[in-house]
């Protein structure tokens, strides 16, 4: 459809940034804008649309750049530069802020199954991280998954769902939480879940051997009813395969995001290693970009080169990019962590989206998948301080890359993230 220009108050003058260019803002069904505009003031985004319809008074200092995308969101990410998201805020802010600099200017920190005092102190650590905006929330990847599918987690640390550890921990977290991994066949199922909903927090289905008929009883039954929103953690990785005639649970979170687009969202870690780019195509080409929240998964390793790393209590190998337990030989789909198990991932969400553009997705498409999308699912878009597109009101999070979608600057509330790259711009004016 269309892109209308969109402004609040404000204006550019007195300190503003506006920016020229192709403009992407993230938002379903918006079509690119050849020739467009955003204003920022105030670390607000005060006005955006094609430039012929910019007003009088919004374009001092108007710049011109190759290509404008919103700020990504990333709702699964364990770490970077040499940190993992865990009680070490110092180490998490370093974190988080390499994220920033990359293009990831909201990012949720995750954290993998581990006893429950250490989980509770993670917690109390990092919410204050949410609470001063460093962070956008925290995702619990645990424990109450399943041992045979715990992927690159201490297989020690799973345990059955817990309806009081789960309240201790959401009380701890004053509201921070904003999603957690469940495994539908883990005990207690359905308590958890309603504390989830109780506390704000996306209950999201992963780490899991459940039959496909267990996945859809705990959607809503054989109609494919969704009560949402739900999501899905990494969609085929580390969940039995899609067959044809044990279909598991893949088929059903297919039906039910493509049947109730912003109830399910399936996240997809588009990296290259995780999933082939036919597998990429074929969901966004079945559930569109409103049913996907593109993720890295990334962990310590992320900006850093190949060496010896940690994720949660397990060492890691990264070599060539690609984060392994540490060992050799492949432990197999459907096995408990092994040495070879892939162990989260490397890469920047920015990298993912221009794999999805080289491998066919629209580039608006992809761009709502690591944007909008996962905003809406977490909440972010709504509040003072809106994320997850280009549009009046919300917070200036803004990314100026080349048309290769190579990273120029990353703006954050309007303040740039890094040293401008000015040799991949054209900041003619």
């Amino acid at each position: 459809m269309p892109a209308e220009p969109s402004s609040a108050r404000g204006s550019a003058a007195g300190g503003g940034v506006g920016l020229r260019g192709r403009l992407v803002t993230g938002l379903p069904g918006a079509a690119v804008i050849d020739d467009g505009t955003v204003v920022m003031a105030g670390g607000n985004i005060v006005w955006c649309g094609p430039a012929s319809d910019l007003p009088e008074g919004f374009g001092a200092d108007l710049r011109q750049v190759p290509l404008i995308l919103p700020g990504l969101v990333d709702v699964h990410c364990h770490g970077a530069v040499g940190h993992t998201f865990s009680a070490d805020a110092d180490g998490a802010r370093l974190a988080a802020g390499h994220h920033a600099a990359q293009g990831t200017t909201s990012v949720l920190a995750s954290l993998v199954s581990a006893p429950s005092q250490v989980l509770l102190e993670q917690i109390e650590v990092l919410r204050d991280l949410v609470q001063d905006g460093t962070l956008a929330g925290l995702h619990l990847e645990g424990p109450f998954i399943t041992t045979s599918m715990c992927g690159a987690q201490d297989p020690a640390a799973i345990i059955d769902g817990d309806p009081a550890l789960l309240q201790q921990w959401l009380e701890a977290g004053q509201g921070t939480v904003r999603s957690m991994t469940l495994a539908p066949e883990t005990p207690h199922f359905a308590e958890l879940v309603q504390l989830c909903r109780d506390h704000g927090v996306v209950p999201s289905l992963g780490h899991t051997a459940a039959t496909a008929s267990r996945t859809r009883e705990v959607l809503g039954g054989a109609n494919g009813g969704v009560g949402g929103p739900w999501s899905a953690t990494h969609l085929f990785n580390r969940m039995p395969p899609l067959g044809h005639r044990t279909p598991g649970p893949i088929a059903v979170l297919l039906q039910a995001a493509e049947q109730s687009p912003g109830q399910m969202v399936l996240e997809l870690i588009a990296d290259g290693v995780h999933l082939d780019p036919e597998i990429v195509r074929m969901v966004f080409g079945l559930v569109g970009p409103r049913s996907i929240a593109l993720i890295t998964d990334a962990m310590a390793a992320a900006g850093m080169s190949d060496g010896h790393y940690t994720l949660g209590s397990l060492d890691v190998l990264v070599q060539d990019r690609v984060a392994r337990l540490a060992g050799t030989a492949d432990a197999g789909p459907g096995t408990i962590a092994g040495p070879g198990t892939i162990a989260g991932a490397t890469s920047h969400l920015l990298e993912n989206v221009r794999r999805c553009v080289e491998w066919g997705v629209p580039l608006a498409d992809a761009v709502v998948a690591a944007s909008s999308t996962p905003a809406r699912l977490m909440g972010l878009d709504r509040g003072a301080a809106r994320v997850g597109a280009i549009a009046a009101g919300y917070r200036a999070d803004v990314l100026v890359t080349t048309e290769e979608l190579e990273l120029v600057q990353a703006y954050r509330a309007g303040t740039p993230q890094t040293q401008e790259r000015n040799d991949r711009a054209d900041s003619s004016v």
